[in-house]
């Protein structure tokens, strides 16, 4: 997904799921098979196909890309593999909201449901997210973590960023859908330059760039194959199968064996078994939760501000930076996932600021938290994070946790 313009989006509850609109054979209540809700059926892909709602299209453009998966025999099980831990929740995120099933297929064309899938449009995980976009609906990106990567967070975004994108098109699905590609600005474009050349404005006949063209194409070709199930989408159950854990603070897993897990399905920590400065919670396998906690309840929470950003300097070597740092070679190596020592000058490196950079400062008279952070060379916010505090006021004799850099 690529955009250029951000607006804020509508504060709507209610999304119609009109222009276009269809009334199709599997848009029912029931599954007249079965007889069975959407949410009863034993598979998720069942549960999409219940609901499908987009009309069925015979353009030239969605029959070149029904073909071109028929003659991937392999593809959707591959999707089907990837999609697994995370389809029923994108599903069930959609129907809260009240918009059609087919965008639960998104991923499926943006990213072939690769958590870690990144365009060289800088547009990252399952949902294709660019920065712009991904900061202006609330994810975090930073140097340890990036919500682009958690299901969570970026389905909010996406589906966030969606909604808006139907509102501003007045209802009509497919151009918020290409918007979503190319950018609400050149889709709106597009639409006034037929509008004053006095062509149709549906998405078919709508100039845009290439990719955009066939963007929708390959949503329609693939609720298409979907409806009429022409190719075989390998059955995932239709059922929770992770669970969000709230995380009140970082942690360095020391235990990759057991726990590698976790950063499959929490890939925005980038520097993974660091997961710091990320969002509150962890995505674990259902039954794991209690065992996790207990896990972490043995370590000692960590916070972002107890590490820094080193940027490695000519000359360097992990043990000339592991002595300077008073820090094992296998430390540096296991906080920042190195599978060798070699290193370049000018790449960054995560470290733990050394315990004896740790004070403990007694506020005096006079003091103020500006004053203090000014003396270390601190800001006054992490003087409050690490102090816990949401007011600025000090007492005399209060003792102040600071964390200097080496």
């Amino acid at each position: 997904m690529t955009s250029q313009q951000v607006s804020k989006p509508t504060k709507t509850h209610e999304v119609a799921k009109s222009l276009p609109t269809v009334t199709s054979p599997q848009k029912q209540a029931k599954d007249t098979r079965e007889g069975l809700e959407p949410w009863e059926v034993g598979d998720v892909w069942q549960r999409i196909r219940m609901q499908l709602s987009f009309p069925l299209s015979e353009h030239k453009r969605v029959s070149d890309r029904i073909r071109w998966y028929k003659q991937q025999p392999h593809y959707m099980t591959i999707i089907s593999e990837r999609a697994e831990p995370f389809l029923y929740y994108i599903v069930t995120e959609v129907e809260k909201r009240g918009l059609p099933l087919e965008l639960a297929l998104v991923p499926l064309f943006e990213s072939d449901f690769n958590t870690r899938a990144y365009s060289n449009k800088h547009a990252s995980g399952l949902w294709q997210l660019t920065p712009l976009i991904a900061k202006h609906y609330g994810v975090i990106i930073n140097d340890w973590y990036d919500g682009r990567l958690d299901i969570v967070e970026s389905t909010r975004a996406a589906l966030d960023f969606l909604t808006y994108l139907h509102t501003r098109f007045d209802g009509n699905w497919f151009h918020a859908i290409a918007a979503y590609n190319a950018g609400e600005g050149r889709v709106a474009q597009a639409i006034r330059r037929n509008q004053r050349a006095g062509k149709p404005t549906d998405f078919f006949s709508l100039r845009l760039p290439k990719e955009t063209r066939h963007f929708v194409p390959k949503l329609l070709a693939a609720a298409a194959l979907l409806h009429e199930g022409e190719i075989d989408f390998p059955t995932i159950a239709n059922q929770q199968v992770i669970e969000l854990v709230p995380m009140r603070a970082g942690v360095v897993i020391d235990d990759l064996e057991t726990w590698r897990e976790v950063g499959e399905l929490n890939p925005g920590y980038r520097r993974f078994p660091a997961m710091l400065s990320g969002s509150q919670h962890v995505l674990l396998r259902l039954n794991h939760a209690q065992k996790w906690q207990q896990y972490l309840d043995s370590m000692p929470q960590i916070h972002s501000e107890q590490w820094q950003s080193y940027t490695i300097r000519n000359g360097d070597s992990l043990s000339v930076i592991a002595e300077r740092f008073a820090l094992s070679v296998t430390d540096i190596k296991t906080f920042n996932q190195l599978k060798t020592s070699r290193i370049r000058a000018g790449d960054k490196l995560i470290l733990p600021i050394p315990a004896e950079q740790q004070i403990e400062y007694q506020v005096k008279s006079g003091d103020s938290l500006w004053r203090i952070a000014r003396a270390f060379n601190v800001s006054v916010q992490k003087l409050k994070q690490w102090n816990g505090l949401s007011r600025s006021n000090l007492s005399i004799g209060d003792t102040l946790t600071i964390f200097l850099a080496p």
